[in-house]
């Protein structure tokens, strides 16, 4: 089990090295200096445009391009489809339709067992505006797009569902006949004596509250290159795209095109231009690209744009929540009842239900409730399908819990931050199992939320507060306290599935993560990485930990994030989400750093004439322990291994070559009695957001933000500064401006940037203080979590907490998002309006 001084002091610098408090960093609109600014590999190639996005790579001779047609109605069925006059124009080499998606494909396996068939085209019906319908394959883009306003497509409309609640209405048209109802999944969970609970409870409050859809609105749309070949052995798939992950979707690919995974190869290029998790909903274009390759018998290349984009990609999962709490007199909850709706859109599309699940083992959040009662349900309707996004399932989640909090403060007198710290779990009660089967490693909550208080000055924002309501001015004080998982274990996604349908030997557990580091013979170390980043610096992380690790300089180490699964090392659960690169992918390099410096002490030794056991690596060399002075370059102990390998020690392998993969034991498979672990990590994230609301504009204008993160070990200051303003901005976005919405007949009503709006710097020029808590994680190598998405999932709440605080003396509340001066304007209109 690290500590922090040995965590932090074995990888990072000593002026990086973790402490209990950090210095807080205080600035407007970006970051101030940190304490030690790293050097970032990434960097260069981006800022002199060297960057290699998949737009700027041909790898395949002869590849032309593709143009998808899409379904104009949200809801029809499809009675024909005439592609004739587009085959014939010139220019164009294949036409594909619903008829060629069913002769050659197969549905895509679903996550749970429903009758809602899924291919990349609609083929019965149309479900959603922008669903395709056909492709195009001509010899460039114009020609393409002009043949597609020749594919003919003949509909009858049908009645449009918009929204849960009319989709659970019993008299709601059906997306899916077969299934008989709109609702694809449907599970009820009961841990502890929640009966009880709520039979002896002081008081029973109940909230009702709506989550809304948004994007990542990453500055890269989707973007494929695909090549279908037959040789032997059958069909073989080649394809380039901007996925990351997870790579449980290359099963699901072969799935539907009917061939091995070995037959399917995935490239992903070293630069994506940002995701957020949106971009794991492009598989089904990389299966829609191959068939059309197929057809075209030419590589195919197809680049998103952007309506088609805010159309028809992919996007979190809005969510309609119920939530009832048993409170004692005191403040404390002893039980929790929650019933989640998520809006999954037109179609269960994998990897979902996954957004109900993923915070499966933290549904209590950071509060000690004993017994909890969960139902779960997805619904579709004739919306986008969702995905993962920044956040998944956290922000949805936090909405409605940190929201009851401050219910259950304000029907038992307490105060927001009072009624918190009466329920934190304690930090000698971890590690920390939830009634869920959740086990939290680590942490110090309750420090956590002094320190947000204290960089805060919550008494001087009080006294702000007090001033501005005596002037009748609005001035709101919100708080969230929410549990940041990391890690994800994909065995949580089972849970959807009874436990008497799920098949013996089945299971699903797990969060392996590989990677390859080797030596070669001028001593240069490479480290190959299956993380498939996007900017978050998992190269210059790696290259850092390698270089520290190995005791050589940091130009000595290089990194490959090239994707490729033919080449790279990879399981079905690499990828670039749910936080994995700090806890699981550093562990993996740790590991096989390790392996190799044992081979080169071992090659050490027979220059340096001593034992292994007597050498360390330090400064490029490898050197006596007692003597430092006595040593021998890393590069020509490295040289032994390749040239002179008969004079290593007996029993030491001549490989500079490890593979090395790290698989939590804690992750496991759900129990009988549905209990698991859904994530290796918890790490912890406070934000306290005070705010005034102009009263003749109603915008709201953030006065100050303190936020704290207790992320593990931090191994790169610069880089979690980075990830929590990043999450922050976003977090922003879907709490004030960003949301998809849809008129009553189902037509999108922001399907581009002047109807969806993205904060800019202008908006996120808040004053904020942030600042760390470090509480070692004892289940990874380096101490270190996950920190990239706490505060996507604690800010939207925290800020609408702080909204209902404003509008409290009117007796008014805020039970969605987002917030912004229509929805205020809509709330405060009977109480500005004359007698």
């Amino acid at each position: 089990m690290p500590d922090q001084t040995t965590a932090g002091s074995t990888v990072v610098p000593e002026e990086a090295a973790p402490s209990d408090a950090a210095t807080p960093s205080e600035h407007t609109g970006g970051p101030t200096a940190p304490r030690w600014t790293p050097s970032r590999v990434e960097d260069a190639p981006l800022l002199t445009g060297q960057g290699g996005f998949l737009d700027d790579l041909d790898p395949l001779p002869g590849t032309l391009t593709a143009a998808v047609v899409r379904s104009p109605h949200p809801h029809a069925r499809i009675t024909r489809v005439d592609l004739g006059r587009a085959r014939r124009h010139p220019g164009v080499t294949a036409v594909i339709g619903p008829e060629e998606v069913l002769a050659a494909l197969r549905p895509f396996p679903l996550s749970v067992s429903t009758d809602m068939p899924y291919y990349p085209t609609g083929t019965d019906k149309v479900r959603y505006v922008g669903e395709p319908v056909a492709v195009v394959v001509a010899a460039d883009r114009y020609v393409a797009e002009d043949a597609a306003e020749l594919v003919e497509v003949d509909y009858e409309l049908l009645d449009p569902v918009i929204g849960i609640r009319p989709a659970l209405a019993a008299d709601a048209p059906l997306l899916h006949e077969a299934q008989g109802s709109n609702v694809a999944t449907d599970r009820t969970f009961t841990f502890g004596e929640v009966d009880r609970a709520f039979a002896e409870a002081d008081h029973v409050v109940v909230g009702e509250y709506d989550f809304p859809r948004y994007s990542g609105a990453p500055m890269e749309c989707y973007s494929v290159i695909a090549n279908w070949t037959e040789d032997s052995a059958g069909p073989a798939i080649e394809a380039w795209a901007n996925f990351h992950g997870p790579f449980t979707m290359v099963p699901v690919m072969s799935g539907a095109l009917g061939i091995p995974t070995s037959r399917v190869r995935l490239h992903v290029p070293a630069d994506i231009g940002g995701s957020f998790g949106i971009k794991a909903g492009i598989y089904p274009y990389v299966v829609l690209m191959a068939l059309a390759s197929k057809h075209a018998r030419t590589p195919v290349r197809w680049s998103e744009d952007r309506v088609e984009h805010l159309l028809a990609s992919s996007s979190g999962a809005d969510r309609m929540m119920r939530f009832e709490a048993a409170v004692r007199a005191d403040g404390t909850v002893t039980a929790l009842r929650t019933d989640l709706v998520d809006n999954v859109g037109a179609y269960m599309r994998p990897p979902e239900p996954s957004t109900l699940y993923r915070c499966y083992g933290n549904i209590t959040g950071a509060y000690r409730i004993p017994a909890v009662q969960i139902r779960a349900r997805a619904v579709v309707t004739n919306t986008m399908p969702t995905g993962l996004i920044r956040g998944f399932g956290g922000q949805q989640l936090y909405f409605g819990l940190e929201r009851l909090m401050d219910d259950i403060a304000a029907r038992t007198g307490l105060d927001v931050v009072d009624l918190r710290c009466r329920n934190l779990v304690p930090a000698d009660a971890f590690p920390y199992e939830t009634p869920t089967g959740g086990v939290y490693d680590s942490g110090d909550y309750q420090q956590a939320v002094d320190l947000a208080v204290r960089n805060a000055d919550l008494p001087e924002l009080r006294r702000r507060q007090a001033e501005a309501r005596a002037r009748g001015e609005l001035y709101g004080i919100g708080i969230a306290a929410v549990v940041d998982p990391s890690g994800t274990n994909i065995g949580y996604v089972g849970l959807a599935v009874p436990p008497d349908q799920r098949k013996a030997g089945r299971d699903k557990s797990g969060s392996t993560e590989h990677v390859r580091v080797s030596v070669d013979i001028q001593g240069v170390v490479t480290v190959m990485l299956g993380s498939v980043p996007q900017g978050q610096g998992h190269a210059s992380t790696a290259r850092q930990l390698a270089a520290r690790r190995l005791g050589v300089p940091e130009e000595q180490v290089r990194v490959v994030i090239d994707m490729d699964t033919a080449t790279t090392p990879w399981t079905v659960t690499t990828g670039s989400y749910s936080s994995r690169f700090a806890p699981l992918v550093t562990s993996a390099v740790i590991e096989g750093c390790d392996r190799i410096a044992r081979t080169i002490r071992s090659a050490g030794s027979v220059l340096l004439g001593v034992d292994p056991d007597e050498l360390e690596l330090a400064e490029g060399t490898v050197r006596l322990k007692s003597d430092p002075g006595r040593s021998a370059q890393f590069r020509h102990a490295a040289g032994v291994v390749h040239w002179d390998p008969g004079a290593l020690p007996e029993g030491t392998s001549a490989r500079l070559y490890e593979e090395a993969a790290f698989t939590p034991r804690s992750a496991r498979t759900a129990t009988k009695d549905e209990k698991i672990n859904s994530s290796l990590c918890y790490g912890f994230v406070v934000e306290l957001v005070a705010l005034r609301i102009d009263p003749d504009t109603l915008e709201i204008r953030i006065e100050q933000v303190s936020s704290v993160h207790d992320a593990g070990t931090v191994l790169n200051q610069t880089f979690v500064d980075g990830q929590v303003y990043g999450a922050l901005t976003q977090a922003l976005g879907g709490a004030m401006y960003e949301e998809f919405t849809y008129s009553a007949g189902g037509q999108p009503t922001a399907a581009t940037f002047l109807d969806y709006l993205c904060p800019t710097t202008a908006e996120a020029g808040f004053p904020l203080v942030t600042d760390h808590v470090v509480s070692p994680s004892p289940l990874t190598a380096l101490g270190a979590k996950g920190c990239g998405e706490g505060s996507s999932m604690s800010f939207p709440v925290a800020l609408a907490n702080a909204v209902s605080d404003a509008l409290a003396p009117h007796g008014l509340r805020i039970d969605s998002l987002p917030v912004h001066g229509n929805v205020l304007h809509d709330l405060l209109d009977g109480v500005r309006r004359p007698a």
